[in-house]
């Protein structure tokens, strides 16, 4: 919960914790996401209502663009993960690797009470995460997507694709 200056005290929105797969065999990887946005209004240069999703097509015959907010930092890339489930899924595709989400909903305001369950989890949710991927990361132009592979605190790897 967060005390508000008056003294009123507001639950925080619940972490969401999932799992799929326990296969001793492969690496458990922990994907980090959230789904919750900065204030935006039409007025601050929107085209379309910043809180409806809106598909338009883009300049080749097979290319949509998403327009709302949060589309890109950060449900875009949450749902991408879970899309990528899916499909070994609807394949029936062994699953390469153990999943694991933690998904929150108060990343915009600090992560407000995600350190305390992280504590509260390392010894039980977390025992088994051989990796984590963060998914709240930009593009650096329309057509170059930035792959993140380090943050301050991190260990940092050197991921060279060919």
């Amino acid at each position: 919960s967060s005390q508000l200056p008056d003294g009123q005290v507001l639950p925080l929105p619940s972490v969401i914790l999932g799992e799929l797969g326990k296969d001793p065999q492969n690496p458990t990887v922990c994907f980090y996401g959230h789904v919750d946005v900065q204030p935006a209004k039409k007025e601050d240069g929107w085209n379309t209502d910043p809180y409806t999703l809106t598909e338009i097509n883009g300049v080749h015959l097979f290319i949509r663009n998403l327009y709302g907010r949060g589309a890109t930092d950060n449900k875009g890339p949450v749902l991408a993960w879970i899309n990528a489930v899916e499909t070994f899924r609807a394949l029936e595709l062994a699953m390469p690797v153990n999943f694991k989400f933690v998904i929150e909903g108060m990343e915009e305001a600090g992560s407000l009470g995600l350190e305390k369950l992280l504590e509260e989890e390392n010894q039980s949710f977390f025992t088994d995460v051989d990796y984590i991927v963060i998914s709240d990361n930009l593009w650096l132009s329309n057509n170059k997507p930035a792959l993140t592979y380090g943050s301050r605190g991190n260990a940092c790897f050197f991921v060279e694709v060919m």
